[in-house]
């Protein structure tokens, strides 16, 4: 029932501090600003790619208040889009969750997902034109202590096609798990991997705050302007290959770090490159 990954939800002490590293990083543009009461926030709504970063700011006592004073700015929910969000949501409710729908939109908070850090805003399919130097969202990147067994979760929870999915491991980055992919023609899926190395970046963040969101994934066809864009705002990245192993090859992919944008990680891989490690490498184009 799950058809793209469409948006990002940041939780954040200041929405339009947090907007301006979008905006100036990634050619973000803001669409709206309104508040949703379901999460007691008010929301920064800006337009990026074919989809949407939502940045929510506490308005009173609820989700968003509750998640800013215990991690201040960080990745707060995936977004996904669904060709009917009542039925989607009557689905869940069948099964006794409780899901709330405001404005079009159903906020399932980790409690509606199985308790595995994974908290999901689910809106209607809408075609959109791309804004800025990014194309589409496609990943959204949930650390669990068993990904074979949340995978199968939600592979029921959201009617998934379980032979779409690819499995995926790295060595490099120290993890193991699945690619749930939506539709096996698309990129678009959520990452549910479980770190396996103690001491590096993912390993600490793991430790830390235990199951829950790490980053989201990005294509774009405009990854040297945006180095160059951080390097002269002084924002934190990586660039893949760096600068020394590169020659004359072009960038593949690079990760925003979290004070550059609200406090989030976003990487970002060349259009169809992600298929390298999906599981099709064939439809690498270029």
């Amino acid at each position: 029932m799950l058809n793209t990954i469409d948006r990002v939800q940041l939780v954040v002490p200041d929405r339009t501090a947090a907007a301006k590293g979008w905006v100036a990083l990634l050619g973000a543009e803001l669409e709206r600003d309104d508040k949703v009461s379901a999460l007691a926030c008010r929301r920064a709504i800006l337009r990026l790619g074919t989809g949407c970063v939502e940045i929510l700011e506490p308005d009173g006592a609820g989700p968003v208040s509750q998640a800013v004073a215990e991690r201040g700015g960080h990745l707060f929910a995936g977004g996904a889009t669904t060709a009917d969000v009542g039925v989607f949501a009557t689905r869940l409710r069948e099964r006794g969750l409780e899901v709330p729908v405001e404005a079009g939109q159903a906020f399932l908070d980790p409690g509606a997902t199985g308790n595995h850090g994974l908290r999901l805003v689910v809106s209607p399919d809408e075609p959109r034109e791309p804004v800025g130097v990014v194309a589409a969202l496609y990943e959204v990147t949930n650390l669990v202590a068993d990904a074979p067994a949340v995978t199968a979760d939600y592979s029921d929870l959201f009617g998934l096609d379980a032979t779409s999915f690819e499995p995926i491991s790295s060595s490099f980055y120290g993890y193991e798990g699945t690619l749930t992919l939506f539709d096996h023609r698309r990129l678009d899926r959520l990452e549910v991997i479980t770190p396996q190395v103690p001491d590096n970046t993912m390993g600490r963040f793991f430790a830390r705050f235990g199951e829950s969101l790490y980053m989201a994934f990005a294509e774009s066809g405009d990854l040297e302007l945006i180095e160059e864009r951080a390097r002269e705002a002084g924002a934190g990245y990586t660039a893949v290959p760096p600068e020394p192993a590169r020659g004359t090859g072009a960038i593949q992919t690079i990760f925003l770090h979290p004070p550059a944008l609200g406090g989030m990680m976003l990487g970002l891989s060349r259009p169809t490159q992600a298929w390298q490690w999906s599981g099709k490498p064939e439809r690498v184009e270029g």
